[in-house]
This record gives C-alpha cells, sequence and structure tokens, in this order.
C-alpha cells in the first residue's frame, strides 16, 4: 500500500511540476504584440456581451429632463426591459417576438419622432456606445454640448381609440367607447390609475399668460400695438416677471385664436386652431406618451402619437441614486 501512495505522489509531483514550467515558459515568450491582442480580444468579447444584453434584455437610461418629475428626476438613472413590447433586431430596427401595444400608465422610452438624424452611421455607433458604456459615454449631443434626446421617456397616457384635448394645461379625454371628455384627473382616480400626472402652474398664470399668446398672433396677422385689445394689453401688463410659463402648447393655441381674430378668412390659422379644437386621436398600434411634469414636458400633445414600433421598453427600475433605488412599475 505504501508503494501506491508514493507512486500516487511521484506522479502527482511530475504532473504538477510539468504543468508549472509550460507556464513558465509561456509566460517568458509572452511578448508586448500577444499581451496587446489578449487583452483586445478581452475588451472586444465584453463590448459584445454588454451590447447583447443592453439590446435583447435590458438597458440603462439616464433621464434627461424634468419632464417626468416628481416620478423620476434628472439624472436618475433607470433600467429598461428590452423584452416586454418585442425584440429588437438592432437599433431602431423591425421587432420579433412579442411586439405588444404598451398598455395605459406604463413608464416608457421610445424613439423622439422629433429627433434629427446625423445619419445611419453615427445613430448605430453612439448608440452602440452608449449601450456597452451603460450609459455614461453619450457622443450625441448639439452644437452646445448637450445631450440631444434620441429616446424619450414618458408615460402612456392614452390608449388606441382616445381622444385627448387640452386646456388651459389641463387634459380632458374621451376614452375609447365613450361619447365624452372628462378630466383626466378624474378618469384616473375612476379606474385606479397612477395619480403622478400633476400640474405646476397655477390656473390663475394662464390669464396673462393667454393674452400674451392671442397678442401675438394679432400682431403677427399685421394689427399695430395701438390697436390691440386693452383688456389683453392690461392682462399681460399684470404678468409676473419673475414666473415662468413653460406650456408652449396653450400658447400657440392663443396665437392662433389671435391670428383669426385678426382675419378670420386666414384658412391656415382656422386649421391650426381646428386641430387645437379637435384635439389628439389615437389610432389603432399607436399610444400617446405624455410626461408627469404636464406643465414642462415636450410629449404627445406636440408630436402626436407614437407607433408601437417606435416603443424601445418599458421603465422598470431606478438603480440611481441608491438612496431612492426602487421598483418602478406601480408608479
Amino acid at each position: 500500500m505504501d508503494r501506491f501512495f508514493d507512486g500516487v505522489q511521484a506522479w502527482t509531483e511530475k504532473r504538477l511540476t510539468r504543468r508549472k514550467a509550460k507556464k513558465l515558459a509561456a509566460k517568458k515568450n509572452r511578448t508586448f504584440k500577444s499581451e496587446a491582442l489578449d487583452w483586445l480580444d478581452a475588451i472586444l468579447f465584453a463590448v459584445v456581451v454588454v451590447f447583447l444584453l443592453n439590446q435583447f434584455l435590458f438597458q440603462f437610461f439616464v433621464i434627461p429632463s424634468p419632464s417626468m418629475l416628481d416620478t423620476l428626476l434628472v439624472k436618475d438613472r433607470v433600467m429598461v426591459s428590452k423584452l416586454t413590447y418585442g425584440i429588437e433586431l438592432f437599433p431602431q430596427g423591425p421587432k420579433v417576438l412579442d411586439s405588444r401595444t404598451p398598455d395605459r400608465d406604463e413608464i416608457i422610452t421610445f424613439y423622439n419622432p422629433e429627433y434629427e438624424s446625423k445619419g445611419p452611421f453615427f445613430n448605430i455607433f453612439s448608440q452602440v456606445l452608449y449601450m456597452i458604456t451603460f450609459s455614461l459615454v453619450n457622443i450625441d449631443v448639439d452644437e452646445n454640448g448637450q445631450m440631444r434626446e434620441k429616446l424619450l421617456v414618458k408615460r402612456t397616457a392614452g390608449e388606441a381609440g382616445d381622444t385627448f384635448t387640452f386646456i388651459n394645461g389641463d387634459a380632458y379625454i374621451k376614452a375609447a367607447g365613450t361619447g365624452e371628455f372628462v378630466k383626466e384627473s378624474e378618469f384616473r382616480s375612476s379606474n385606479g390609475l397612477s395619480e403622478a400626472p400633476h400640474r405646476t402652474i397655477e390656473p390663475a398664470t394662464y390669464t396673462g399668460y393667454n393674452a400674451m399668446g392671442r397678442i401675438n398672433g394679432l400682431t403677427m396677422a399685421g394689427v399695430s400695438t395701438s390697436n390691440l385689445p386693452k383688456d389683453l394689453v392690461n392682462a399681460y401688463k399684470a404678468i409676473d416677471s419673475s414666473a415662468t410659463f413653460t406650456d408652449l402648447y396653450e400658447y400657440n393655441k392663443q396665437t392662433a385664436i389671435g391670428q383669426m381674430i385678426a382675419d378670420p378668412s386666414d384658412m391656415e390659422a382656422r386649421s391650426t386652431f381646428a386641430k387645437y379644437a379637435t384635439g389628439v386621436y389615437v389610432p389603432e398600434g399607436h399610444v400617446l406618451p405624455l410626461g408627469d411634469n404636464r406643465d414642462n414636458s415636450q410629449d404627445g400633445r406636440y408630436f402626436g402619437p407614437v407607433t408601437a414600433d417606435a416603443v424601445n421598453g418599458k421603465v422598470v427600475f431606478r438603480i440611481w441614486p441608491l438612496g431612492r433605488l426602487s421598483s418602478l412599475l406601480d408608479k
């Protein structure tokens, strides 16, 4: 028995010694080129893995604007599920598998309809770089160095068949299958939906700013300042100079009204106003995305409904800052 164990020990020592010698020889023969190639191979492998994870499973996204306050703050980092609405074969490419339309109230990321492309090569390269650095590096910036918003994050407010109108910043919905408009806040309350969408501008603020919009329309139509209605001028002068007003939707609507008042035969102004009065209809296969911060959000009010194919993913989790780590599935 002793001879057996002695033999096993000798064989093991011989094998280990031979393996160690091979490693020493390989290390001795390594060159700068071989080391660089090994590092390049490891980096490329990591890049491919991260890209595949981001493209097909989940993606990290940095909140760029205050449009989703207070649900999401500027520079919050969130995790977006890429599986919920179907899988993109490549960035902005066709979807496969379950390509469903988002449900009402889900927080989604989608491709900005107003984004101006710099070309397919730049789009793909910037998107891949953004993905593989987990949203830390974004080269898609404007002339001022500000990040251009290729992807937007909003809440799905409208589904197919809904019609929305907006009056002084308040949304009114005529849901599919119903015959009248109701205030969205009431619709949300009666249907158990999130109450996160909110207003920050005082209703009285609209008196002065609506007057400013109408004055703008009147002057654009050629009305001289000396002939402007006094009630509009007085309302405009009463505006608090320290107040901020971000509801460009209502301002533009009032501008169209001012142009119609100045020239009722102005068919372009009448057509523009008709769009505001009729509201936004959501076709089949589309959703209407709106920001929770209704008074400061560039959303579906301006660019209209978006197709289900334009939806990039569903926001499921906030990962940064650590003090606000939380699920976003029920927000």
